[in-house]
C-alpha cells in the first residue's frame, strides 16, 4: 500500500475527502508537520511506496526525499480557487453562513486591493480550523472532472496509474 506525505492536515482531509467520492480505498496519508518533517517521515517508512502532495515553494524539501511529488501551485488553497472559480468559492463560504464575515474581511484596508485569491487565502488561514475544514468543503464541492492536476494525478497514482506519467 502506498502512503502520501502531506505537509499539513488540510492537505491529508482533501485526499482522502477526493479518494472517497471517487470510490477509491481511503489512502493512507500521513501530515508531516511541515515540508521539513518529509525527510523523518520518510527515514521512518523506509521501504514502503512513498508520493508526497506539497505547495510549490516546499517542494525541493519532499523531492529530495520522494521519489513521487505531485506540486500545488502555489498552494493547495489556490488550486481549489482555480477549479471552482471565485463564484464557486464564495457559494461554499455562503454555504457555511460565513460569507458576511468574508466580505468584512475584504473591506480591511490591508486586504482591499488585494486580488481576491488573496483574500479567499487569508480566510482560509485566518481562524483555528479553518484551513482544514474548508479543504474538506472545497474538496466536496469541486466536479470530479475539475479535480486539480496535482490531486488528480496523485489519486491516480494510488488508483495503480504509473505516478511517473502524472507527475
Amino acid at each position: 500500500m502506498s502512503i502520501v506525505l502531506v505537509e499539513g492536515e488540510s492537505d491529508a482531509v482533501a485526499v482522502k475527502t477526493l479518494a472517497v467520492r471517487l470510490g477509491l480505498p481511503e489512502p493512507r496519508v500521513l501530515p508531516v508537520g511541515g515540508s521539513k518533517g518529509a525527510r523523518r517521515a520518510a527515514g521512518q517508512l523506509d521501504g514502503q511506496r512513498l508520493l508526497g502532495l506539497v505547495d510549490a515553494a516546499q517542494r525541493r524539501d519532499f523531492e529530495r526525499v520522494l521519489g513521487t511529488v505531485f506540486v500545488c501551485d502555489p498552494d493547495l488553497e489556490a488550486e481549489f480557487i482555480r477549479a471552482l472559480g471565485v463564484e464557486g468559492v464564495e457559494a461554499v463560504i455562503a454555504g457555511q453562513g460565513e460569507l458576511e464575515s468574508f466580505r468584512r474581511l475584504q473591506a480591511q484596508p490591508f486586504l482591499r486591493e488585494r486580488p481576491i485569491e488573496h483574500q479567499l487565502a487569508r480566510f482560509f488561514g485566518g481562524r483555528s480550523g479553518n484551513k482544514v475544514r474548508y479543504a474538506q468543503l472545497l474538496a466536496e464541492a469541486v466536479p470530479l472532472d475539475a479535480i486539480p492536476a496535482p490531486l488528480a494525478g496523485l489519486l491516480a497514482a494510488l488508483d495503480g496509474a504509473d505516478p511517473a506519467a502524472e507527475a
